[in-house]
């Protein structure tokens, strides 16, 4: 019998994570889909097999510790009780959509039915025979494999309990909110989202609440020529709350795609973005805000490829930290050759509120074209204090001037907000946080 040959360090890594994934999903169960939705899970399943889930030592995984959302079952997470406190986007005109613990709330749900969008439920859809989600369900989250894996996205098409699906079909002025909601300590969420721009057409999708114990969303946009999406998200004040999500974009010619996150609190957050230029003069705007105080570790990871000439991007994300908090960003900027004439600006910031806290980051810049305008850069640093002495001498107390520089810091991020009445919801939030942790 002719001995196999021994596996390098890597080999064998690769080797016993390919194993273990398998023994996952040998263990798993499809949720109950009609057949071309049960067909894109089987897929998704075949990749996640090929790929594997991650760990530790995968590169994009070294400064966040995915084990926690592997995990068979959620730990428990306290419920929050923001009974005193009035609901985020609360004051303004919207179409809502609950789900409470990962189910659909119809009771608590308005009217799925508006001028100018096409709104269905995943499992509405999936039942279907024919849809035109079927076209994008899984679509953009398999291009978004390369150059880097994102195994947890994968694992979310195969498994995501609901969803919604919108097509937008001129401008609608109204958003559209998705709000979570959750009443079980242990609750786990699994949503995907399937939204649609039509050429010329142009919406706005807001995102609220704790929504479960440990979330995971994927939410994949098409933008045709001359659309705009907007997207404005907050996740809640819950300090035991561990979520990882996933935004695909495809933007065509001319098209607007602005994505904004306001983060406060939870124990692990990992956001990640994945936004291809494919049409000329198109425009992606992705920015966070994030405030972190003792347990908290957050994570932004950013890809943006340029793929086509006069196109340009912006990344702005800050984040201000606290007794321990841990923050880290990982964004890339990728040209290619064709794309001429981009504009590519990423700038990353921490405000470290005292020697314990951390901030980790990985910016990168890879270009093929020549004709470019890319920069990039990442700085962490304390509070000024030439600033705080100018406005205590001017009779600020010592906390009110540290708030005031806080939301002066975060004041950049904020500006990728179009709408000045979504800004404001957030700017509200941010002095709320900035009170509590006086």
């Amino acid at each position: 019998m002719t001995a196999q040959p021994k596996l390098g360090p890597r080999a064998a890594r690769r080797a016993a994570k390919i194993e273990a994934t398998a023994a996952r999903l040998n263990a798993l169960e499809l949720p109950a889909s009609g057949q071309w939705l049960r067909r894109a899970r089987e897929a998704a399943v075949a990749r996640l097999g090929e790929i594997g889930l991650p760990d530790r030592r995968d590169e994009y995984w070294k400064f966040t510790d995915p084990a926690s959302l592997l995990k068979p079952e959620p730990a428990a997470a306290k419920l929050f009780d923001a009974s005193d406190e009035a609901e985020v986007f609360g004051a303004i005109d919207r179409l809502k959509i609950v789900f409470v613990d990962g189910i659909f709330d119809a009771a608590a749900s308005d009217d799925l039915s508006a001028e100018g969008l096409e709104i269905v439920r995943l499992a509405d859809a999936g039942a279907r025979d024919i849809h035109w989600g079927q076209e994008l369900y899984g679509t953009l989250e398999a291009a978004g494999q390369e150059p880097v894996a994102r195994p947890l996205a994968v694992l979310n098409t195969a498994l995501a309990t609901d969803g919604v699906m919108i097509r937008a079909t001129r401008r609608v002025e109204r958003p559209v909110a998705l709000i979570y909601r959750r009443e079980d300590t242990r609750a786990e969420l699994a949503l995907h989202h399937v939204i649609k721009v039509d050429p010329g057409a142009e919406m706005t999708l807001l995102e609220s609440g704790p929504g479960a114990a440990r979330l995971a969303t994927v939410t994949e946009v098409c933008v045709g020529d001359g659309g705009a999406f907007h997207h404005v998200r907050t996740q809640g004040r819950d300090h035991e709350r561990r979520a990882i999500t996933h935004l695909f974009a495809r933007l065509g010619e001319e098209s607007v795609f602005k994505s904004f996150t306001l983060t406060a609190n939870g124990a692990l957050t990992r956001n990640e973005a994945v936004v291809w230029l494919n049409g000329k003069g198109g425009s992606a705007h992705v920015a966070g805000a994030a405030m972190g105080d003792g347990a908290f570790h957050h994570d932004d990871t950013v890809f943006i490829t340029h793929a086509a000439p006069d196109c340009e991007s912006r990344q702005v994300f800050k984040k201000v930290l606290r007794n321990g908090a841990v923050g880290v960003f990982q964004g890339k900027i990728l040209v290619h050759r064709e794309a001429q004439l981009t504009d590519g600006y990423q700038i990353s910031q921490s405000l470290l509120m005292d020697e314990t806290s951390q901030f980790l980051a990985k910016p990168e810049l890879e270009i093929y074209a020549d004709d470019v305008k890319c920069s990039h850069g990442s700085t962490s640093g304390e509070l000024d204090p030439d600033q705080l002495f100018y406005l205590r001498a001017r009779g600020l107390p010592e906390e009110a001037a540290k708030g005031l520089l806080v939301l002066a810091f975060l004041a950049e991020a904020l500006d990728e907000i179009a709408r000045e009445d979504l800004a404001e919801e957030i700017r509200e939030s941010l002095r709320g946080w900035v009170n509590r942790h006086r």
